[in-house]
């Protein structure tokens, strides 16, 4: 009984710290997007555009407001869950953005999960269990290269030797432009086309998203290949392996059944916080390969000093952040005793 109460105590109190950060990633934005060069209006007009119109613009957005009154009044439109409207595409509110554009990036995130953790689990276990030898180098070396390859350039790469030299796979865009994309309420194409039993729109959908979720997953799938190998070679020198060892039990069943689920534990961990950081942190892979992704759309909003969508944007990713980690906090301290609250 009383580690249930002090489960919802903890429970409470992380759900009470949510609007602390989402307000601290909401006030940092704001002050950043502020402090750096360049003007909105300049965007929108040119830096050519008579300075009458300039004013008259600034005075609408409520840009020549005091930046204090400018702040209050954003948190004013937050409190009502109102994330702006678009400066660039005038009538464009943040919510019909994310509407529009998130499907697209839950997509990538989803299938560049997938991969990164096949990938990563299979190459980290291999290293793992052949301890010093050339497998064990070979799935460090993996780790460190898959770590330091920058996105863009790995991306690029990709595109050049498996969509323009090869011609297996598309350059860009998500679905074909000449043809129907699938239809559905998620707008997630995978699954629409499932719902629809709707094989070739679903092979299609696929075929456009291996390239980019390839290289988001591999590039990802380093993070889970140094987990696994460490916490496996751990395990496998912990007491009750060796005792399974005494008793006959196959080398290739003692990794696979005993000791691989027990290092998989601090990677379930992990593995929230890294999709969730997927979602907000695939800004190079979609703008890469053109993706028409809200990370794509985030990175023309600060291109064209979109304050509103920007902000919203941010904020957004900041809650799905906040919500994730509160669910991996829970999850943990649910299963785990040993959790002080």
């Amino acid at each position: 009984m009383a580690r249930s109460a002090a489960l919802r105590y903890y429970i409470l109190t992380r759900l009470m710290l949510a609007p602390l950060m989402v307000w601290t990633i909401t006030t940092v934005v704001f002050l950043l997007l502020r402090a750096t060069p360049g003007d909105p209006v300049d965007a929108l007009l040119g830096a050519r555009a008579p300075a009458a119109a300039k004013d008259q613009l600034r005075s609408q957005l409520g840009l020549d407001q005091p930046l204090g009154l400018q702040y209050l009044h954003y948190l004013g439109n937050l409190l009502k869950l109102d994330l702006g409207t678009s400066l660039a595409t005038q009538g464009q509110t943040v919510w019909q953005i994310i509407q529009a554009h998130f499907p697209a990036t839950l997509e990538l995130a989803f299938c560049g999960m997938v991969v990164a953790v096949a990938v990563g689990v299979t190459v980290g276990a291999l290293a793992a269990s052949r301890p010093n030898s050339a497998l064990d180098a070979g799935g460090r070396l993996f780790g460190i290269i898959t770590y330091a390859i920058p996105m863009y350039w790995f991306g690029m790469i990709l595109q050049m030797v498996f969509a323009v030299q090869l011609g297996w796979f598309p350059i860009a865009t998500r679905y074909p432009l000449q043809a129907t994309p699938p239809q559905g309420p998620t707008g997630l194409y995978l699954l629409d086309s499932l719902l629809a039993f709707d094989l070739g729109s679903f092979t299609t959908a696929l075929y456009y998203l291996a390239l980019p979720s390839l290289t988001l997953g591999l590039l990802i799938s380093g993070v889970f290949e140094r987990m696994v190998r460490v916490n496996l070679k751990q395990t496998l020198a912990s007491d009750y392996v060796e005792a399974a060892r005494c008793r006959g039990i196959a080398e290739r069943r003692i990794v696979l059944v005993h000791a691989l689920r027990n290092a998989l534990i601090p990677v379930i961990t992990i593995l929230g916080m890294t999709f969730a950081s997927m979602l907000g942190g695939a800004v190079l892979t979609e703008v890469t390969f053109s993706w028409p992704g809200l990370a794509n759309r985030l990175y023309e909003a600060i291109s064209q000093r979109d304050y509103p969508v920007v902000q919203g944007l941010m904020v957004f990713f900041g809650l799905i952040v906040a919500l994730i980690s509160i669910a991996i906090d829970i999850c943990n301290a649910y299963i785990d005793p040993r959790i002080r609250y």
